[in-house]
């Protein structure tokens, strides 16, 4: 007799699926109820369970346990999603049309009737597949878990507080189990999750109750497990007894799939979710793949072979973290829109907080990346410097391209910068936000220095000279903000990220002063320092370069002490005038002179005159 198929059924791992791929997210359950509809339609056609076409009506084959397959599990199971679903979203309906809101509250337990009618067929067939030894003791435990949270949502529905806390607490107890003995990091987080979302239900029971810790729901549970669980599953401790044997048996080789403890300040960073864990996972992935590049650049001796590995090696890490932030962010937005909190973590760290700290990691990673980049380019410039501090002396034959392309980089640098400091775990943190500062001013200083570089091949030096000055100041801001923390954060939890010590600050303050002489020189050498391309048109000896440096000389005056003016020019002799013109000439000055004299002379005061009042007052008063 061959030996029957093992059925392998996830009931909470199908659940969760489907219900955040198709509008639970959100909660929107009339499209999940259609998406459940659509589905059991298919799996209908697939088991061919129709009941035939036209009129002619046929009958259903008797399902025996040797049959199963998962495909019947799963179309119970939508069976109870669809009922569920109808009654969550008729009951939301029935707050809003006070009009009509018995009759819907009605329709609301019926359907809810139908998903406990469709669950509870659903756990018999799996405890018959579990008897025969086709399920696993997970798989059953799944699906009681399923069944028991449909039925104690139902009794709290029906207001029976005292049954329905009950079974939510022998649900919430598998839950944990369940995490405890999962063998990777998304079984534990599947199980986690939907703990999460019984935990409100579980206190509001307690409070209806009236019991004073209906907060403390690990309590509640470890107080009402023990005295009901055999009234709910019979066979419940021989059920974790194999669950923790198949989980160890199970574990050798799942180490890949294990998501590595996460933590922030010393603290752990709760990973909730099964689909965050999943890119996580990727993330760990492409950080094990960069530290095994680094280490083989590192002991490389080409720096510009070492330059691409370790580029090529971020862009893995940063794409899995973009979709790590991606998929966080969504989760953020559906926990802002939705009003249940029961995604909510402990220590207050919920969503929010591991989407900042996602964030928190991109951004670190696309520093590095970048300050990696501009290592790259400058190592190509002919001083042959492989380091990302600007050099000291002047470049000689660089490409015009490579400082405007170093500014760019900068940029994105500083952009970065400025959004990891108003991420909300860098702004809590004021030890963590003053090195952000720090090295937001230190970044401003270097893009000043590479800005100020791409000024002079054109002759703009007094643009440069400014920008050296500002790179000063963002200098002293640097050292500023360093001295307003205790510990260096950044330093202490990744000392590869964007390393700032006494000696870079002042490597750079000496590259400000080397460029701002230099640029001084040039200057005066091209135009003697003047703010235009040529103030005169002439350019003055080289010994006034030094004795009279800002003072522009009259050479021509010089010239003419020095006895080497040149000669002036012989006067040009005017023409004799005709004597026809000769009279008219004669007369005009005679004209003009009469008219002259006649004119009135402008009184003048006098030297000596009355003294007193009159004399000072007489220009208001008039003269007689």
């Amino acid at each position: 007799m061959s030996e029957k198929p093992t059925v392998v059924f996830r009931a909470l791992q199908v659940a969760n699926e489907h219900r955040i791929a198709y509008g639970l997210r959100y909660n929107d359950f009339q499209r999940y109820r259609k998406h459940c509809a659509n589905r059991t339609h298919r799996i209908r056609s697939t088991l061919k369970m129709t009941h035939g076409k036209g009129r002619n009506f046929q009958k259903l084959p008797t399902l025996t346990t040797d049959s199963l397959k998962e495909g019947h599990l799963q179309l119970l199971l939508f069976e109870t999603e669809r009922a569920w679903a109808y009654a969550q979203e008729l009951t939301a309906e029935a707050l809003k049309n006070e009009d009509r809101e018995g009759a819907l509250r009605h329709s609301a337990t019926g359907r809810f009737r139908r998903a406990v009618n469709w669950s509870t067929q659903l756990l018999s067939h799996c405890q018959e597949l579990y008897a025969q030894g086709r399920l696993s003791a997970e798989n059953i435990i799944e699906a009681t878990v399923y069944t028991i949270i449909i039925n104690g949502r139902f009794l709290r529905y029906r207001y029976e507080y005292d049954d329905a806390l009950v079974q939510l607490s022998i649900a919430r107890s598998f839950l944990d189990e369940l995490a405890a003995a999962a063998t990777t990091s998304r079984d534990q987080a599947l199980a986690v999750l939907f703990a999460d979302e019984i935990n409100p239900e579980i206190r509001h029971c307690a409070h209806e109750l009236g019991q004073a810790k209906a907060y403390d729901i690990d309590g509640i549970v470890a107080q009402l497990t023990p005295k009901q669980k055999t009234a709910i599953v019979e066979d419940y401790d021989s059920l974790i007894v194999k669950l923790k044997s198949d989980g160890q048996a199970s574990s050798v080789g799942e180490t890949r799939k294990k998501l590595r403890e996460l933590k922030w300040e010393g603290q752990p960073v709760p990973v909730r979710n099964p689909e965050l864990v999943d890119v996580l996972l990727k993330v760990q992935e492409g950080e094990a793949r960069l530290a095994e590049a680094q280490r083989q650049s590192a002991s490389s001796s080409k720096h510009a072979v070492q330059s691409k590995k370790g580029i090529a090696a971020y862009d893995a890490t940063l794409l899995a973290l973009s979709d790590a932030e991606e998929v966080a962010r969504k989760l953020a937005e559906a926990q802002q829109l939705t009003t249940s909190s029961g995604s909510s973590a402990a220590n207050g760290r919920d969503i929010h907080f591991v989407y900042a700290y996602i964030v928190y990691q991109l951004l670190r990673y696309r520093i590095q990346r970048d300050l990696l980049l501009i290592s790259a380019l400058l190592v190509s410039q002919p001083e042959g410097k492989s380091t990302t501090k600007p050099a000291i002396g002047k470049p000689e034959a660089v490409d015009s391209r490579l400082y405007p392309a170093v500014v760019k980089l900068l940029d994105t640098v500083l952009q970065s910068l400025n959004q990891m400091r108003t991420l909300s775990v860098v702004d809590d943190n004021p030890d963590l936000a003053s090195a952000v500062d720090a090295r937001v001013s230190f970044t401003k200083a270097r893009r000043c220095i590479y800005l100020a570089r791409s000024y002079t091949p054109v002759k703009k030096y007094a643009e440069a000279l400014t920008l050296l000055q500002h790179a000063g100041i963002h200098i002293r801001e640097t050292t500023s903000s360093l001295s307003l923390s205790n510990a260096e954060n950044i330093a202490d939890a990744h000392p590869e990220f964007f390393p700032i010590d006494t000696a870079e600050i002042k490597n750079l303050d000496a590259t400000v002063t080397a460029d701002s002489t230099r640029y001084k020189r040039d200057w005066l050498a091209y135009n003697g320092g003047s703010a235009t391309a040529d103030s005169k048109g002439y350019k003055k000896p080289v010994f006034f370069d030094i004795a009279l440096n800002y003072v522009e000389l009259d050479m021509d005056r010089l010239l003419e002490r020095a006895g080497k003016a040149p000669a002036a020019p012989a006067p040009i002799a005017a023409p004799k005038p005709q004597r026809a013109e000769a009279v008219p000439e004669k007369r005009a000055p005679a004209a003009k002179a009469k008219a002259e004299e006649s004119r009135p002379e402008t009184p003048q005061p006098a030297a000596t005159g009355k003294g007193g009042l009159g004399s000072l007052l007489g220009g208001w008063w008039g003269r007689s």
